[in-house]
């Protein structure tokens, strides 16, 4: 790989953990945040409601994403993730009152719409026929993001206050982007279009599509719900009122999703994706279930195994759409695929504010989860498992065997 594209990779993985990173502040920076003295007020389910615009925007806006590709250019769109992400967590620090807070909140999750459609098809063309350790790797970057979102929040809202805690990683955006703009990126879509791509049934094509929007509605809403509550679960279950305790906790959780995450990338490598899938569709059933009723260092155990299947599954998803959809039109199904997801994850923030609102904890939260759960583990049953994913020039002798019975009829 030439050095220029490494440094391009670096750049996509850096932008992998802004993404996440931008996304978790609110859930954290909230818990200093609700006061009697603050324009916020002290209700946490209402405080943590006003990222239900960023979330929209976030899956709203990740449509268009393909067709803004092919007119302004992949390096554009990425410079103007950097940039825009950055401005708007810095304008969300200075919001006087919760509307302007909701609006900045908004701004960001639109400009951080773009990394996904975008920066995942530049990654899946740069990896090749074995796309799974880059994903796995780029996985580790947005954990890690989800993961040291808590952590530092946590520090720089008790330090500093919790606008810093939005102004700090909104300037380092911004200084990668000014970065971005100097670096020599190659628009590689129409190169990649071009490679060969094996001739899969239709059929496998359209069940894999299917059972691939599915998800993305469902595990949209456990993904975000479960990152957006980790910190208030650490605070009930574990914290006693210590915001760093609470904050080093959900590190050390999410953490254990992103080493998942690129075990599983190596892991794919190697077997078909629904070897991979169906158990941890299994374990996280159980596991969010056993959540709502646990108490003390059970609660970091089982939070632990939650974040492992519910992270492990991303990398799966993507590489999803890495071995049944064709490079041509790989950057709109990804575009389509997290429009779909931004169904369940807007939904999220409400969810969980609603349903901590009327119960007063999270045990209600967890139990709805693990329903939702349930569809994934019945998607993960539902998945082609072909050897072909594997080695993809034994697509065209499935072609063939399809087609012989066809003839014959």
């Amino acid at each position: 790989m030439p050095p220029s594209a490494r440094k391009q990779i670096m750049f996509i993985n850096a932008a992998h953990s802004i993404t996440h990173y931008s996304l978790l502040i609110l859930p954290t920076a909230v818990l200093a945040m609700a006061s009697p003295n603050s324009a916020f007020g002290t209700d946490y389910g209402r405080i943590v409601a006003l990222a239900t615009g960023m979330f929209v925007c976030y899956g709203l806006f990740s449509l268009p994403q393909g067709w803004l590709a092919l007119r302004f250019g992949r390096k554009a769109l990425m410079t103007a993730f950097f940039l825009g992400t950055g401005i708007s967590l810095a304008l969300t620090a200075i919001a006087p009152t919760p509307t302007a807070l909701a609006v900045a909140l908004a701004a960001a999750g639109l400009f951080a719409a773009i990394y996904h459609p975008i920066g995942t098809a530049m990654l899946v063309e740069a990896a090749g026929d074995r796309p799974g350790r880059a994903i796995g790797i780029n996985g580790v970057f947005g954990n890690l993001g989800v993961a040291l979102a808590p952590v530092i929040t946590a520090g720089l809202a008790q330090q500093f206050g919790w606008r810093a805690a939005f102004l700090g990683p909104g300037l380092l955006a911004i200084g990668l982007g000014l970065a971005w703009m100097r670096l020599n990126v190659a628009e590689t879509g129409a190169a990649f279009a071009s490679r060969p791509f094996p001739a899969i049934p239709p059929h496998l094509v359209r069940r894999a599509v299917a059972v691939l929007l599915l998800i993305a509605i469902v595990s949209g809403l456990v993904f975000n719900a479960f990152t957006i509550l980790l910190p208030k679960l650490m605070q009930e279950r574990l914290g006693n009122g210590l915001l760093p305790l609470v904050g080093f906790c959900a590190f050390v959780v999410t953490l254990c999703g992103a080493v998942t995450q690129f075990s599983v990338g190596r892991l794919i490598d190697r077997t078909t994706l629904k070897r991979v899938f169906l158990p941890m569709s299994a374990v996280l059933v159980p596991a969010l279930l056993g959540l709502a009723f646990a108490r003390g260092w059970l609660t970091l155990a089982l939070s632990a195994l939650v974040a492992a299947a519910v992270f492990g599954q991303v990398t799966v998803n993507e590489t999803m759409t890495a071995r049944y959809i064709s490079p041509s039109l790989r950057a709109r199904m990804y575009s389509v695929r997290f429009f779909v997801g931004f169904l369940g994850s807007a939904a999220a923030a409400p969810v969980v504010g609603y349903l901590h609102d009327r119960t007063g904890n999270v045990a209600t939260t967890m139990l709805v989860l693990g329903g939702f759960a349930l569809i994934t583990f019945a998607c993960a049953l539902a998945f082609p498992d072909r050897r072909e994913e594997l080695e993809p020039a034994l697509w065209a002798e499935a072609a063939e065997a399809q087609a012989v019975p066809a003839a014959a009829e």
